[in-house]
């Protein structure tokens, strides 16, 4: 990269919104953010990720300014007295201006400047820095819109790269291997975050939110990734494929630089101080994680093959359905971030909501990204039993209205269909089954049930209320699926068979006994 004197730095410029409590939007820089900690309620970002990898960046710099809780007995402090984060800010300001140039020509911050011999050749425009604008990555596919020089805000920039190293998707770069690092530059691997749900409690605050994610530990908080030629850590090459290095404490963790990637920054225009109109990204770091150290907030779930990992995004099933999870993490103190959720004391004369447990994960389609999913579960200390009794309740009733859903679009389909081709049943069946839309409604009476028990109701005078509420918007979605038989005596004869069969599902023994009260003859 040639010697530039545009100048970047997250300490000193506008990097990220921030929502005050006031409900005022603000955009502040790394400083402030740290010093307005408890007038702040919450970080933007443009997608849930960005959010999330955001947060991330700034519990490094609490474990590598040394403020963070040695033991969780000073974490439960940390948390109740609501000590103070102004220190990570005073840290910042210490540190050398060089560290942090986003755009420095040799060490700028986040990057690997080794690729700056081939930016001008390889690069491509700055959407290739953006996960779900730069498609599959791969050299090989027609990726035209990549091309587009249209500049990306160095702030913009700045957070898209900490998304990138995050959550990277695998796949394989677009840089040519032979031609600059190496062939293993091009093996882009999952980013640490990438392929699973990460869970963050959302407190009141911003302090209160990195106070409850910041994992008390007596290690060394090891190195702040500042960029990869510089430091104490050596730095893989791209000859071949490494083994994962292991992890230097949690600044090392929580900064780790999941890819090598380079930005050309030029100067901006329209109120931008900076902008990037270039970017050359390729393979980055392997951790050797240790999953009861470094994946604290990961809820355990089995495959189908019987093999044990962290819970992962789903395309057919939503992420608000695993709620119940998160609670019976909690609820049997199952270790990191739930173990010490669950020994918070029941705060008094505050609202007892105190935080959310808010899940994020990155859906893909082999190596392109789809969509990130999220949830957010409310929380209060001192409930977590009757959270997960509802939560799992709630999904009882909910996956028992999806089959009875399901039985009656069989229904139907058996008159409607006298003389049906095999190949042909799938997608008639699928005429009337409303469990798709069912689902999706599903969601907001879902999170009512839980935002009431959180509030203090109990359990048992929810759930009916909740099942009426599914059982009402089952029945429309069905009729909607059934509008569209003719108006003949097959179609009539469908349509009631299909609504009998509801009904029957609903008033069954193996029925939910929430459902009892609601059966009225099918009709």
């Amino acid at each position: 990269m040639p010697p530039s004197d545009v100048c970047w730095d997250p300490r000193e410029h506008h990097c990220v919104r921030a929502l005050a409590l006031d409900g005022t939007v603000t955009e502040l820089n790394l400083g402030d953010l740290f010093r307005r900690a408890e007038s702040l309620r919450d970080v933007d970002g443009a997608t849930p990720g960005e959010k999330v990898a955001f947060v991330e960046f700034m519990l490094a710099l609490c474990y590598a300014s040394g403020t963070y809780p040695s033991c969780t007995g000073e974490w439960d402090r940390w948390v109740r007295e609501e000590c103070s984060l102004e220190g990570v800010a005073a840290w910042l300001d210490r540190q050398p201006d060089e560290d942090w140039n986003l755009f420095h020509p040799t060490r700028p911050l986040g990057q690997n400047v080794l690729l700056a011999p081939f930016l001008a050749e390889h690069g491509t425009g700055p959407a290739q820095l953006v996960i779900e604008r730069a498609g599959d990555y791969s050299q090989f596919a027609d990726h035209h819109h990549l091309e587009h020089k249209a500049p990306l805000p160095a702030a913009a920039a700045f957070r898209a790269m900490l998304t990138q190293h995050c959550f990277g998707l695998a796949g394989r770069a677009r840089i040519s291997g032979k031609e600059t690092l190496g062939p293993a530059v091009t093996n882009l691997a999952t980013g640490r975050l990438g392929g699973r749900v990460r869970v963050l409690a959302l407190g009141r605050t911003l302090g209160h939110t990195l106070r409850l994610n910041l994992t008390p530990t007596t290690d060394d908080p090891g190195v702040f990734n500042l960029t990869w030629t510089e430091g104490p850590i050596r730095r893989r090459d791209f000859t071949a494929k490494p083994p994962p290095r292991p992890v230097r404490g949690f600044a090392d963790l929580h900064s780790s630089l999941g890819r090598s990637v380079l930005l050309r920054p030029k100067a901006g225009t329209n109120g931008d101080r900076a902008v990037v109109d270039r970017v050359l990204i390729g393979a980055g770091e392997l951790l050797d994680l240790d999953p009861d150290l470094h994946l604290q907030d990961a809820v355990m779930s089995e495959t189908r093959t019987g093999v044990s990992k962290p819970l992962w995004p789903s395309p057919t099933r939503d992420l608000w359905r695993e709620a119940h999870a998160l609670y019976a993490a909690v609820e049997k103190e199952a270790g990191g971030l739930y173990t010490r959720l669950a020994r918070l004391p029941k705060e008094q004369g505050r609202d007892s909501r105190t935080f959310e447990l808010f899940a994020v994960g990155l859906l893909a389609n082999k190596t392109a990204a789809t969509c990130w999913v999220t949830s957010t579960a409310p929380f209060a200390p001192g409930r977590v039993s009757e959270l997960h009794l509802a939560s799992e309740r709630g999904s009882a009733l909910a996956e028992y209205i999806a089959r009875s859903l399901d039985r009656a679009a069989f229904a139907a389909w058996e008159i409607a269909y006298p003389n049906p081709k095999p190949a042909d049943k799938k997608a008639q069946i699928a005429r009337f089954d409303a469990r798709g839309e069912q689902w999706k409604a599903t969601e907001h009476p879902y999170h009512t049930l839980l935002e009431d028990v959180t509030d203090g109701a109990e359990v048992a005078d929810c759930l009916p209320g909740y099942a009426e509420w599914l059982v009402e918007l089952a029945r429309g979605f069905l009729d909607k699926r059934l509008d569209s038989l003719p108006p003949n005596a097959q179609g009539l004869r469908a349509r009631a068979a299909a609504r009998s069969r509801f009904g029957k599902e609903l008033g069954s023994s193996r029925a939910p006994v929430e459902f009892a009260t609601l059966v009225d003859g099918g009709a």
